[in-house]
């Protein structure tokens, strides 16, 4: 849990999250949310062309046919 303490004028503590912890909380949360599920999907789509465009020796190295990577490649980008 990533906080920071900060000291009041009276002398009380009071906490701060970061935005991941707060990601439920009204419009910044939500904002929050949409840009990391986009960034999610966006990642799920570079990473699925590069297992496409691996040869077929990389491939079997990591104990994938071809037909995997193209099943996996062909998968819309939500569909984790």
């Amino acid at each position: 849990m990533a906080q920071s303490m900060k000291s009041g004028m009276n002398g009380s503590m009071s906490t701060r999250t970061d935005a991941r912890e707060r990601s439920g909380q009204g419009v910044g949360g939500a904002l929050v949310t949409l840009f990391d599920t986009v960034a999610t999907w966006n990642e799920r789509r570079r990473q699925r062309r590069a297992l496409e465009a691996l040869p077929d020796h990389l491939l079997q190295d990591i104990g994938l046919s071809r037909a995997d990577a193209v099943t996996e490649a062909d998968k819309p980008f939500w569909q984790g």
